[in-house]
């Protein structure tokens, strides 16, 4: 990984999309800072494309859609994107699954959880999960003591042996079934809805993407001018791909990093 600062003058002037995780990227100890929200607005004012990439789930992605400063946001790693339209005053969704392929597996993540829950001591249902239509979430340091690396593995190993996708972020580990991740769904969003003339194979760019943990792997490896906040560093060695650039500050100083930097180009 580079340093920020490396990021050219003349490749910054192109950039026209910020994609970003939220938790521990846009937020600090789980909190959104005035200085974060800020540089999402500031971004967004200055006429870049700005859109969340989370893993949180569909009740927090209706919120984040209509009240923030972005141009919509893909949620639940990927399961569906959310994008208010302030004129018409209509939402939009899209998801990856039609609704009765989410109840059949809803109820086989049911199974997993109870699975989980017995073989692995101090794990938990993520807080989030009733606002949830498409993956499972297991809570390994949000709301609960934090649990050894080899419990966090072992509960991806129950997903993974149950047939589901499990991805680690930074407080959870999600788990879902079908094939969509952050990158999907991402690629589907700028497709349909954006107004900048984007595509996301040939234009990739003229994107940033911005992220702090394993579940933005695919993220970092496609897009050349990926950025990981600081705290990237904890998992060195245990990405699939890392990300291009690295900032100085952790959290969501370092994502005010790039915004500024952006913002002066």
């Amino acid at each position: 990984m580079k340093p920020l600062s490396s990021f050219q003058p003349n490749e910054r002037a192109g950039i026209k999309v910020i994609l970003t995780d939220i938790d521990d990227t846009l937020t600090t100890n789980g909190r959104l800072t005035a200085e974060a929200y800020s540089a999402l607005e500031d971004l967004h004012d200055a006429g870049f494309g700005v859109v969340p990439i989370t893993g949180r789930p569909a009740g927090w992605c209706d919120h984040i859609a209509r009240m923030w400063p972005v141009d919509g946001v893909v949620g639940e790693n990927g399961a569906f994107y959310f994008r208010y339209d302030r004129n018409q005053r209509t939402m939009e969704q899209h998801f990856s699954m039609d609704d009765p392929t989410r109840a059949e597996n809803a109820r086989r993540l049911n199974a997993i959880k109870a699975r989980i829950l017995d073989e692995v001591p101090g794990s938990a249902v993520a807080s989030d999960q009733a606002y949830r239509v498409a993956d499972l979430a297991i809570d390994f340091c949000e709301d609960v003591s934090p649990l050894a690396e080899s419990e966090i593995n072992r509960i991806v190993s129950i997903f993974e042996d149950a047939g589901a996708i499990a991805k680690i972020s930074s407080i959870h580990v999600n788990g879902w079934f079908g094939t969509h991740d952050k990158l999907t769904m991402s690629r589907t969003f700028l497709t349909n809805c954006f107004d900048l003339d984007i595509e996301i194979a040939a234009d990739r760019n003229q994107i940033v993407y911005v992220g702090d943990s394993p579940n933005d792997a695919p993220m970092f490896g496609y897009f050349p001018h990926s950025v990981g906040v600081a705290n990237i560093k904890n998992f060195l060695g245990k990405l699939d791909a890392d990300p291009t650039y690295v900032t100085e500050a952790p959290d969501g100083a370092g994502f005010v990093e790039v915004a500024r930097l952006l913002l002066q180009s």
